[in-house]
């Protein structure tokens, strides 16, 4: 199959190209949006795209609305590190075929690019159905060295600080609990930059808690023992913070 990636992250294309090579599919990339729908044109010449959600300019969501207003049956998978709940509604509601979560094992990426192709995306995220429950959705992390972070409604502490994940090592399929806080200094750090509080149980935190984690599984290969704690705030996650909404 002909597929196109778009991504402003050079490794990230390259990963993703190797990952897609080595399935047998012929590759080509983009690095940002406009380039992408450039090479897209009308759709013809590409069976799936791997489009980035964050890129500078044009972003995933419009880069996404412009390949589906060109080609209504594109087969779009829409990758992103900033996932949450209302994201991938939207990116469905655009004409998405699946929604993966960076970062993502090579064997997963292969497994949604192949279940896109053949229509049956088994993915958490689709287009809603008046059938389908409305419970919470659950978004899970997978680390490219074989883990997947959940965080499972029925692991939530209610009113605590500390954010619990349910951790899976893929290959043996052990699991273990994992607890993150949020350091108090960060909180105050955020609200003095940003002019706004957010509680260590809001969903930014959560997002915070859950890179931190990945991060820790990526470099020590097992989940942790004892709990992490966010501390360190970077620019970009600033300018997140001042823009952030609970849902």
């Amino acid at each position: 199959m002909r597929l196109l990636i778009i991504d402003d992250e050079a490794h990230i294309r390259h990963m993703v190209r190797l990952t897609l090579e080595a399935a047998g599919h012929h590759v080509e990339e983009a690095a940002d949006g406009r380039t992408g729908l450039e090479r897209f044109g009308t759709g013809a010449e590409f069976d799936a795209v791997v489009l980035d959600q964050k890129m500078p300019g044009m972003d995933g969501l419009d880069t996404l609305r412009r390949i589906t207003d060109r080609a209504p049956d594109a087969c779009v998978l829409m990758v992103t590190a900033y996932a949450s709940i209302d994201l991938a509604v939207d990116a469905m509601r655009l004409g998405a075929t699946d929604f993966l979560r960076k970062p993502m094992t090579p064997e997963t990426l292969r497994g949604a690019v192949a279940a896109a192709l053949d229509g049956r995306s088994r993915r958490s995220f689709r287009k809603p159905a008046a059938s389908r429950a409305t419970g919470p959705l659950e978004i899970a992390t997978l680390t490219m060295n074989g883990f997947q972070i959940l965080r499972a409604p029925d692991l939530a502490r209610s009113g605590s600080a500390a954010q619990l994940f349910l951790v899976k090592h893929v290959a043996d399929n052990t699991e273990a609990i994992a607890t993150v806080t949020i350091d108090p200094e960060a909180i105050e750090r955020v609200e003095r930059l940003t002019h706004r509080r957010l509680e260590a149980t809001s969903g930014f935190w959560r997002l915070q808690a859950e890179r931190l984690l990945s991060a820790w599984i990526w470099t020590e290969g097992r989940a942790p023992t004892n709990p992490l704690v966010v501390r360190d705030i970077s620019r970009e996650d600033l300018e997140v913070a001042s823009r952030w909404t609970e849902r």
